[in-house]
C-alpha cells in the first residue's frame, strides 16, 4: 500500500468508527442525511482520491481508493461515497471541473442509455434505480454523442424525481432528463467505453461488498465466542467452527478478488477482472450472509441486532451493477473469444495485475 493509501485508511477508519453508529444508520434509513459524515468525508480528502491535486483531490490511484471504498462497505456507510469516487475520476479524466458534494452516476443499468441533445446542452432519457438520486447535489451522466462516449454534469434538481429504496433501504431513484441542461460536458477519458459506468460500478460494489463480509465474519465470529449453549460458547462446537472456517474462506477469496481488480484498473482496462471480482463477491454475499444468520440464530434477523445492515447491503449490492450471473457471462465470452487454448496463459499473465 501506498503512502497515501496508508494515510486515507487510517482517516476512514476513525471517520467511520467515530460516525457511523447504529443510530446514524437507523436515521439514515428514514431519510435522514449524515451532513455531518459527508462533510468529515470531504474535509479528509476521502470523497476525491482519484482526482488530481491541481483539481482538487487527492491525487490517488485506484489501488488508494479500494481502501476507502471497502472501509465504507465494512461500516455500512450510508452515503454515496463509492458512487462520488468514480463519478469524480469520470470528471477529472474528461478534463471538467469536479464540484464539491455528494455526486451520483446515470445510468447504471446495462440496459439503459442516456443521450445529449441540442449540440450537448441537454440531456434526454431515463435512468432507474440511481443511487441517491434525489439526494446528490449533481449527477455524473456517461452519454452517447457522436458516436462516442461523453461525461455530462448535469445537477440533480434538473431532472423528475421518483423516489426509490433497495432492501438495504439505500435510496435508488428513477431520474427521468426530458431536456435537463448540461452544466459541462466533454468526450470521456481514451480508453472508456459506453460500458465504463458498468465496469467501474462493478469494480466499487465488489469492494463494498468485500467490506461488508469482513464485517459479517467479524460479527459472527465475536457472537459465537459470546453466546453459551450446553454450558459452553457455540464457538466450540465443531460443525459451527466448520461454517465459520467456510465463512472466512470465501471473505479472504472475495477480498482478494477485489483488491485484484482495483489493481489492475490502475494499468489497463479491469473489465476481465472486474468481472472476476463481482461473481466472486457476489458467489460469497449469498453464501456469508446465510451462514452469518445461521450462527446467529433468531437473534440476527432482529432488527435491533446491527448484523442486517451488512447482509441487508450484501443482497442488495450483489444485484447492482450487474449481477454474478451476468459477469460470468461476459467472463466466458471473453474466453470463447481468446480460444480455450489461451485461458491458462491469460490467466498467469493477469496474475500480477
Amino acid at each position: 500500500m501506498s503512502e497515501l493509501g496508508t494515510l486515507l485508511a487510517d482517516t476512514v477508519t476513525r471517520l467511520f468508527g467515530d460516525l457511523v453508529t447504529k443510530e446514524a444508520l437507523e436515521a439514515a434509513e428514514k431519510g435522514a442525511w449524515p451532513e455531518k459524515l459527508w462533510r468529515a468525508l470531504e474535509e479528509g480528502g476521502l470523497t476525491l482520491p482519484l482526482v488530481p491535486e491541481a483539481q482538487g483531490g487527492a491525487g490517488g490511484c485506484w489501488e488508494d481508493a479500494e481502501v476507502v471504498v471497502r472501509a465504507a462497505g465494512r461500516h455500512a456507510a450510508p452515503v454515496p461515497l463509492a458512487e462520488t469516487i468514480v463519478a469524480g475520476w469520470l470528471l477529472a479524466g474528461a478534463g471538467l471541473e469536479v464540484p464539491m458534494g455528494p455526486l451520483t452516476l446515470a445510468p447504471v443499468r446495462a440496459d439503459e442509455s442516456l443521450r445529449l441533445a441540442r449540440k450537448g446542452a441537454a440531456l434526454e432519457g431515463t435512468a432507474t434505480r440511481v443511487p441517491w438520486g434525489a439526494r446528490a447535489g449533481h449527477v455524473v451522466a456517461l452519454a452517447e454523442a457522436g458516436g462516442r462516449p461523453t461525461v455530462a454534469l448535469v445537477a440533480a434538481g434538473a431532472a423528475r424525481v421518483t423516489p426509490g429504496r433497495n432492501l438495504a433501504l439505500e435510496p435508488r431513484d428513477t431520474l427521468v432528463f426530458d431536456g435537463a441542461p448540461v452544466l459541462a460536458s466533454a468526450p470521456a477519458a481514451a480508453g472508456l467505453g459506453p460500458d465504463a459506468l458498468q465496469v467501474y460500478g462493478a469494480l466499487v460494489r465488489a469492494a463494498q461488498m468485500a467490506g461488508a463480509l469482513e464485517s459479517v465474519l467479524e460479527q459472527a465470529v465475536r457472537y459465537a465466542g459470546e453466546r453459551r449453549q450446553f454450558g459452553r460458547a457455540i464457538g466450540s462446537f465443531q460443525a459451527i467452527q466448520q461454517q465459520l472456517a467456510v465463512l472466512a474462506g470465501h471473505v479472504a477469496a472475495a477480498g482478494t478478488a477485489a483488491a485484484h481488480a482495483f489493481r489492475a484498473a490502475d494499468r489497463r482496462d479491469p473489465a476481465f477482472e472486474v468481472a472476476a471480482a463481482k461473481v466472486r463477491t457476489g458467489e460469497a454475499a449469498g453464501v456469508g450472509a446465510a451462514i452469518a444468520h445461521a450462527v446467529h440464530g433468531a437473534l440476527g434477523f432482529t432488527y435491533e441486532h446491527s448484523l442486517h445492515f451488512a447482509t441487508r447491503r450484501l443482497w442488495s449490492w450483489r444485484a447492482e451493477f450487474g449481477s454474478e450471473s451476468r459477469w460470468a457471462v461476459v467472463l466466458g465470452r471473453t474466453v470463447l473469444t481468446r480460444g480455450a487454448d489461451l485461458l491458462w496463459p491469460d490467466l498467469t499473465a493477469r496474475g500480477g495485475a
